[in-house]
């Protein structure tokens, strides 16, 4: 396991890309920043690559998604990919069409549930708005613009004492009891899109140009390390932020190994994997595939070339699993149970909900073994209906090994997750050893 310095830095570093990432271009956005900073170069999807070149350091940005990848000075034939992908939304809340309204002086947020969230856990917390706002541009032509409150919004819970019943069983209507309250006053002072023009990245903006905004609620609280001897991480968004970050770091650590491997090495970040994946930026579009044919066609390999380096090519879908909640024991497999500190988990499930194979656990056996850490089996109660992943979409869309893993959490979907230090150290550190083998 990663000493303790090691594990409190990485857990730092996940830390401050959760607070850079209130969305999920935001968090799209981060990861270019750092590997603009590594000397990544950004490719256009609508100009030709061939001319531009696709060895060395490249990624592409996709509404809230990215894909980035090293390929070597010298790509074999059919050398394949080594793909790690995870996901950048979160289930939460979305803005909705006109979304202000007042209440007895209160201003309200009009919001839609995104995903399958934990209602309760969203309730009585400070909440920032962010996601984009597409503008009027000075030609014509919409622009893009990122945007992001502070701490503005709350969704108040009823008192007790006007709901006696509240503790034997809450009850949360989806339309009336999730709409959050930012302000208060007259209602002509009310507009919330006005407040996130303010916000805009690289300054205020006149509300009267935004066209379009994807907007979602964001729990506002910084990331923190507690508990006994500091083992413990707290956060928003753990669920999937984790993952990007653990590949995003593996990849900017191994990238001057990875320049003179044997294999292009692949981090591809999607978004909308909360709502099944099914979008042009989701798992279940084109974007992956897109991406890897036209690296295989700038490298002057022919489609045959290009199948070949698929069925050579491995991807870990990266994505948060469960640890044994202590308090409800029961709700997890009797023999398979996943504790904290123990490692990043090997996601397996005999429908398929996960896309683990025996070749693809001795591939993630192997790349553990060569970091130096140690990894957990999941596998759910036959009683517990299996979530799913990203996993499955990639094996059965572009026919490549596909194995599940992640870290362990508590509190999956809650507004704010809880994992181990050190299983996002080593976590990072299988994705390196995966990335290089």
């Amino acid at each position: 396991m990663e000493s303790r310095p090691a594990a409190l830095s990485a857990v730092e570093d996940l830390g401050r890309y959760v607070l850079e990432s209130p969305s999920s271009y935001h968090a799209a956005h981060a990861a270019a920043a750092r590997l603009e900073e590594a000397g990544f170069t950004r490719l256009d999807e609508v100009r030709d690559w061939a001319g531009t070149g696709v060895r060395g350091r490249r990624y592409v940005l996709r509404d809230g998604a990215l894909i980035a990848w090293v390929a070597p000075a010298r790509v074999p034939p059919a050398a394949g990919f080594r793909i790690l992908g995870a996901h950048t939304d979160s289930p939460g809340f979305k803005l909705k069409p006109r979304p202000t309204s007042t209440a007895h002086t209160w201003y309200q947020a009009g919001v839609e549930v995104y995903g399958g969230p934990l209602l309760n856990s969203w309730l009585d917390r400070e909440l920032r708005l962010a996601g984009r706002l597409v503008l009027r541009g000075g030609d014509g032509a919409p622009v893009e613009r990122l945007t992001a409150t502070g701490p503005v919004a709350r969704i108040p819970q009823l008192a007790v004492h006007l709901d006696r019943e509240a503790n034997k069983g809450l009850q949360l209507d989806r339309q009336q009891h999730v709409q959050p309250v930012w302000g208060a006053g007259e209602p002509e002072d009310a507009d919330v899109l006005a407040l996130l023009a303010e916000h805009a990245e690289g300054g205020p903006v006149d509300p009267a140009r935004i066209l379009g905004y994807d907007i979602v609620l964001a729990d506002a609280q910084p990331p923190a390390v507690f508990g006994h001897r500091g083992s413990l991480f707290a956060s928003g968004r753990l669920d999937n932020l984790s993952s990007v970050h653990a590949g995003l770091s593996a990849l900017l650590r191994e990238a001057e190994t990875l320049e003179a491997g044997r294999h292009i090495a692949v981090l591809a970040a999607f978004d909308h994997e909360e709502i099944g994946s099914g979008t042009r930026s989701g798992a279940a579009g084109p974007f992956l595939e897109d991406v890897l044919v036209r690296v295989d066609e700038a490298l002057g390999r022919t489609d045959a070339e290009h199948r070949r380096a698929l069925a050579g090519s491995v991807c870990l879908s990266a994505d948060a699993g469960h640890l044994v909640h202590p308090n409800y024991q029961g709700h997890h497999d009797p023999v398979n149970r996943p504790v904290p500190g123990a490692g990043p988990l090997l996601k397996i499930n005999a429908d398929q909900r996960y896309a683990t194979d025996a070749v693809g656990a001795g591939i993630w056996a192997e790349a553990c073994e060569r970091a130096g850490v140690g990894y957990q089996e999941f596998v759910s109660n036959n009683r517990v209906p299996c979530g799913s992943t990203i996993g499955p979409i990639t094996a059965a869309r572009l026919g490549i090994r596909t194995i599940d893993v992640g870290i362990g959490l508590l509190s999956m979907h809650s507004a704010r997750e809880l994992c181990h230090v050190d299983d996002v150290a080593a976590f990072a550190a299988a994705a390196g050893a995966f990335y290089t083998a």
